[in-house]
């Protein structure tokens, strides 16, 4: 038997029995393949003398590397929330890279109506997530057939995928109708308990008591706060979940540890950036978050988020390393030993408009551990939540609409398989 003949039989090797050719089973099974493909032409050949050269084609394929398969998600990722977060986990995890399209203002003004972030916070947001590996902005609300074809020419994607909840167009239309008839289209399950309508809505409703300064911005639209909110369903933290979106890996002991804290409410482009900050100045990041009881205490005014679905935002951050869940409000003795934190930092932009009875960093600087550091961006939770007040009609308008398609989702809804 010459090259060709073995090359033609070479499909044993690479394909479905290469797994089973070791062991005593598996030389005796592998005896039986080469008689029966005529390898040893009735034990008549010199094996040995011929066919050695050729074993070098066993290991053809051992070497070669796999292409990485590419999946693309896009979004508008307006107040970007964990559930952002969970899609684009569970879109990375269908794929070895993750490419994610940041939709333009323009889009989303015609789709659903006006933004609360810019383009430039929104991008932010999404490359501070830790399964991003590459960022389109300005990418279309509509997968349509010349954009499908430009991600698969120019991005080499092998998939698209959007969550289980319809993506319809303002015609009624599926907006990734092209990718599912070409068949290179998933689906993800879509993360439960939160959705940017919800979070509109809970700003609303959360303005009506005012800031800490006793200032009633929402006071002329309290009445109609009412028609914000949405049927979702409360979110039900898991520790399945809080595992799939920390790094679960510790400091080294000689590791310098930087410590930060806060409320992370509403998680903005102003929290990525600080916390980028903070982790340039040691080796690990823990973060610390308040409980909404300390926030009420010490603030004047609780969160909007809830605690786990604060620490979840900041979880996923790729900056950083740990999370204290529910992080005491003043940094303790123990508390810097217990974690060997080098380095306690605080930014320069803070949403603390009340005036503390104690200094909650007054260890750190008496140990001559603190740092104060500077703010790269202005923007605070409450700056956020004001954009929606002041353009209180039209984002009125806009939850309306929105609201219509996600109760007929919930009245529709039926289990779908993922996490």
């Amino acid at each position: 038997m010459g090259p060709i003949e073995f090359e033609a039989n070479n499909w044993m090797w690479s394909g479905g029995f290469y797994s089973h050719l070791f062991g005593i089973g598996g030389i005796l099974l592998t005896t039986l393949i080469l008689i029966s493909t005529g390898y040893f032409n009735a034990f008549g050949a010199p094996f040995p003398a011929l066919y050695w050269p050729h074993l070098g084609l066993l290991y053809k394929n051992k070497g070669k590397k796999r292409r990485p398969v590419r999946v693309y998600m896009d979004g508008c990722f307006d107040l970007m929330h964990y559930g952002h977060a969970n899609a684009l986990r569970q879109a990375k995890s269908l794929g070895d890279e993750l490419v994610v399209g940041v939709v333009s203002d323009e889009q989303i003004v015609a789709n659903k109506g006006p933004p609360v972030l810019s383009m430039e916070e929104r991008l932010i947001l999404v490359k501070g997530l830790k399964w991003v590996d590459e960022v389109i902005p300005d990418a279309p609300y509509e997968i349509s057939e010349e954009f499908m074809n430009k991600l698969f020419n120019k991005y080499n994607i092998d998939y698209i995928i959007h969550g289980d909840d319809p993506c319809l167009l303002p015609d009624g239309s599926d907006a990734y109708a092209s990718a599912k008839k070409v068949g290179r289209y998933k689906q993800i399950k879509r993360t439960e308990g939160v959705s940017s309508t919800d979070i509109v809505g809970r700003i609303l409703s959360s303005m009506k008591k005012g800031d800490c300064n006793g200032n009633h911005e929402e006071k002329n639209h309290s009445a109609n706060s009412d028609s914000f909110k949405t049927n979702m369903s409360d979110f039900l933290p898991t520790s399945h979940r809080i595992m799939q979106f920390s790094n679960g890996k510790g400091p080294l002991p000689n590791s310098r540890v930087v410590y930060i804290d806060g409320a992370f409410d509403l998680f903005h482009a102003g929290h990525v950036e600080i916390l980028r900050s903070a982790k340039k100045l040691g080796d690990f990041l823990l973060v610390g978050v308040h409980d909404d009881q300390v926030l009420s205490e010490k603030r004047g005014r609780g969160a909007i988020m809830h605690l786990h679905e604060r620490s979840l935002s900041v979880l996923a951050c790729r900056y950083v390393d740990e999370v204290i869940i529910g992080a005491p409000w003043e940094v303790s003795k123990d508390m810097i030993a217990t974690f060997n934190i080098s380095v306690v930092v605080h930014g320069t932009v803070s949403e603390n408009n009340c005036e503390a009875q104690t200094d909650p960093y007054a260890i750190p600087k008496s140990m001559g551990i603190f740092q104060t550091i500077k703010s790269p961006r202005d923007t605070t939770t409450l700056s956020v939540a004001k954009r929606i007040i002041d353009n209180f009609e039209a984002y009125k308008q806009r939850n309306k609409k929105k609201k219509v398609s996600e109760d007929r989702y919930y009245s529709e809804k039926a289990f779908v398989a993922g996490d």
